[in-house]
């Protein structure tokens, strides 16, 4: 008998969207663990390939007909939906927002169907719009996947409060990590001299990586490297550069871009940082952070961050900032990077790091633990797949869902 079909409601390349990084991967390696299994990706107008169908038009506000449509013509086991609230966020002509309005609606319409939603936006203390959104999703849908296990336990202290049922079809799986892109040592400097950055080789480096936007806030940062890099100097005698390397993704974010990007280019006059300018995709951009000894990553407002999946992937050391949500859970979980609150503490934190390999080695072996028991692609699909099975076999018996509560 032919394995019913997995339908994938995301954001997908060509476009430059996190999510839809996120969605592809995720495609990818539930490919690999069920490879007689057909997966559809539903996306936005802009996606393409095999298996696409590009349908969502955020223009109109029934957005969602076609998408119902197309997936009635594929009657697939489950749909599996990637959810960020500007995904699928409808403003008509005079600004107004529905506040994802459609997606429910658009759920409701998928009731004879196991759905399972992805947010990609739980925060710890929501807004109020948040909070009736996630009400009326965990009763829309089969089963909500957060990414955290914070997100889940705060979020029965917010229903309660809001004299709510406490939901009980909400699973944390964790955002996933490839197991696949690790390089040796050894291989790091061949890597530098394959980037054309051979002035690099045999040399220390500390790595700004990703998109540049605001909400990355690389100013953090470079408005005191020139310190730090006399202070490493002085403290170890070794010579430690700045490698700062991305592109900018939202032209809105002009403006900073050019000041963070102009910032490193006086450092590198200086001959104490390089700017490389790439798009943050695919194979290139673990080979990017692959050569870097240590990974910064300051954040002004993340949930969980592509960033951090591949620094774990790559089972990178790194510093960044806390308290913020998925990136000081995920910090606090695989006890693979140190936290900074203020700018004096990143600047400890890079000395610390700098100064010491073995602290490296062993923040490294910690990333390398935890992506291989938790994060790893392979594990997160494999918690897909259960998901996946719960949703059909309550759905069949007519039974409701429950999983345990965090505490």
């Amino acid at each position: 008998m032919s394995i019913k079909p997995i339908v994938m409601i995301s954001s997908w390349p060509p476009r430059l969207c996190g999510i839809g990084t996120f969605a592809e991967e995720a495609v990818e390696f539930l490919q690999r663990a069920q490879p007689s299994r057909t997966i559809h990706i539903v996306s936005h107008s802009d996606g393409e390939g095999a298996n696409v169908h590009p349908v969502i038009d955020m223009t109109d506000p029934q957005w969602y007909l076609p998408v119902v449509e197309t997936i009635q013509r594929i009657d697939p086991e489950v749909v599996h939906i990637q959810h960020e609230y500007g995904l699928y966020n409808y403003i008509n002509e005079r600004g107004e927002s529905d506040f994802n309005h459609g997606f429910l609606a658009m759920l409701d319409m998928l009731s004879d169907y196991p759905t399972i939603v992805e947010p990609h936006s739980i925060h710890g203390r929501m807004k109020d719009a948040e909070e009736e959104f996630v009400h009326k999703l965990t009763q829309s849908c089969s089963i909500v996947l957060f990414k955290c296990a914070y997100q889940k336990w705060r979020l029965e202290w917010t229903f309660r409060n809001r004299s709510w049922e406490v939901p009980h079809n909400i699973m944390v799986v964790p955002h996933g990590a490839r197991p696949d892109r690790r390089y040796r040592i050894d291989q790091v400097d061949d890597l530098k001299r394959d980037l054309g950055l051979t002035q690099f080789v045999d040399k220390h480096i500390v790595g700004l990586v990703g998109w540049i936007q605001n909400n990355k806030a690389w100013n953090i940062l470079t408005d005191m490297w020139e310190d730090i890099y006399h202070q490493i100097r002085e403290q170890t005698g070794q010579q430690w550069f700045l490698f700062a390397a991305g592109d900018m993704r939202d032209p809105n974010h002009k403006q900073d871009y050019d000041k963070y990007v102009g910032e490193v280019k006086l450092l590198e006059q200086a001959g104490m940082a390089h700017y490389f300018r790439f798009i943050p995709r695919g194979e290139l951009y673990y080979r990017v952070m692959a050569i870097c000894d240590f990974i910064v990553l300051p954040s002004l407002d993340e949930t969980q961050s592509g960033t951090l999946a591949r620094i774990i992937a790559l089972n990178k050391p790194y510093v960044t900032t806390a308290p913020l949500e998925g990136l000081t859970s995920q910090t606090v979980e695989s006890e693979g990077g140190l936290l900074f609150t203020t700018k004096e503490g990143l600047r400890r934190k890079v000395l610390q790091l700098a100064g010491s390999e073995s602290l490296r080695m062993r923040l490294g072996n910690n990333l390398k633990k935890y992506l291989e028991n938790t994060v790893s692609w392979e594990v997160v699909t494999g918690q897909y797949l259960r998901a996946y099975r719960l949703a059909v076999s309550r759905r069949r018996a007519n039974r409701t869902i429950y999983v345990r509560p965090e505490f």
